[in-house]
């Protein structure tokens, strides 16, 4: 008899079904999902759209390695064209770790250095090389070393930035607005102070944005907020509408690889090819990133107020569709509670309550968010009582 390994903690109901921005249990309990799968159905789940160009994909043919061409992947690339400005190569992979792999093989390759910087509480996937740039120990233990030296540098400190980027260091690679280590958006003159040491250095600058990219904190990419221009860029999670596939965007001239240097078995797919450009299509057409910064903004400003005063929460913070609410103790209570009163979140690093909703979620989606989230943190108040909660 086979049982499934489980990499992640039962959560103790079976998900059968998911229409837009709710989903439904096997006991037929509906659920507002602020999860949606670590932030992968930001366009909701089944978008029309996107459940259309996959029909029409599985019609034709499912699977072309990258030795053929495929119209799919050509059409792909001219909607990602309209939403992504500059010239780059892309490279279709399968998972955001993979993709971060990738990137930092790129920089590896490109510069002929040994050395990344990466920052704290960022997080960057699981495989053996994103765990050598993931700060928390706890992950990192698993893995020692990757052929390279990695290094981390205070998160959000500009003033520490040029002791660690030098003539050594062949990439840094950033999250600007880090998701798994507590929801914390990039200063602007921390970023600024990124762009500067990399032109400094000669390093390459690769922005990790599988979980902030694609629309989601209010700009189609994360870096376009602070008007940078990485060399390298991930995508992944929201890309592909809930289709799996990851991405990297690689400047022309740090694309040192050649034939044979890197293969990927399922990466241009033309089934993902099919659900990247229908996305990326949503996402243009439907206003997605002003949407995501417009609710986000609503979300941020009726949270604060609904939890001022509550001894338990430390800061409401976010930007777009990607919030957190970090308590003085750990939010498993908090998201317990959430979940009995059918609304779905998780959380990220020791002490934040993470929701990642998805761009459709109505104006009464809204109001029922924030007060679940108002009345589970005020019962684990009561629960705990005020000397637990200072």
């Amino acid at each position: 008899m086979l049982e499934l390994a489980r990499l992640y903690r039962d959560r103790g109901i079976t998900i059968i079904k998911g229409e837009a921005q709710y989903v439904w249990d096997s006991e037929g309990r509906r659920y507002l999902d602020a999860h949606t799968g670590h932030g992968v159905a930001f366009l909701g789940h089944r978008h029309p759209r996107v459940v259309e160009a996959l029909r029409r994909q599985l019609d034709e043919i499912m699977a072309v390695s990258g030795s053929f061409g495929n119209p799919a992947r050509d059409e792909m690339l001219r909607e990602l064209s309209a939403i992504t400005p500059g010239h780059w190569k892309v490279f279709m992979q399968s998972s955001g770790a993979e993709a971060v792999e990738l990137a930092l093989k790129l920089a590896l390759k490109a510069t002929g250095r040994r050395r990344i910087v990466a920052f704290t509480r960022g997080f960057h996937g699981r495989t053996l090389g994103a765990l050598s740039v993931t700060w928390n120990p706890r992950y990192r233990s698993l893995v020692a070393g990757y052929g390279y030296d990695a290094v981390f540098a205070p998160y959000n400190k500009a003033e520490e930035v040029e002791k660690h980027v030098d003539e050594n260091t062949a990439a840094v690679i950033v999250e600007l607005v880090q998701g798994e280590g507590g929801v914390v958006p990039a200063d602007p003159e921390f970023a600024k102070s990124l762009e500067e040491a990399v032109e400094r250095s000669g390093a390459l600058l690769i922005v990790d944005d599988v979980q902030a990219g694609f629309g989601r904190t209010g700009t189609v990419w994360s870096w376009q907020r602070y008007g940078l221009e990485p060399h390298i860029f991930t995508a992944g999670k929201s890309v592909g509408g809930g289709f799996p596939v990851s991405l990297v965007f690689a400047r022309p001239d740090v694309v040192a690889l050649k034939p044979g240097e890197h293969g990927t078995t399922f990466g241009g797919n033309p089934m993902a090819a099919a659900a990247v450009a229908a996305a990326a299509r949503v996402l243009r057409e439907e206003g997605v990133p002003e949407r995501a910064g417009l609710l986000g903004s609503s979300i941020l400003s009726k949270l604060s107020s609904a939890l001022e005063g509550l001894r338990l929460v430390r800061e409401a913070r976010g930007v777009g569709l990607m919030v957190g609410v970090e308590l003085r103790v750990r939010p498993s209570g908090v998201i317990r509670c959430m979940q009995c009163s059918g609304v779905l979140a998780l959380s990220a690093g020791s002490t934040v309550v993470r929701l990642l909703p998805p761009y459709l979620i109505s104006n009464e989606d809204v109001e029922r968010l924030v007060g679940v989230v108002e009345r589970c943190v005020s019962e684990e108040h009561r629960f705990r009582g005020p000397g637990e909660a200072a």
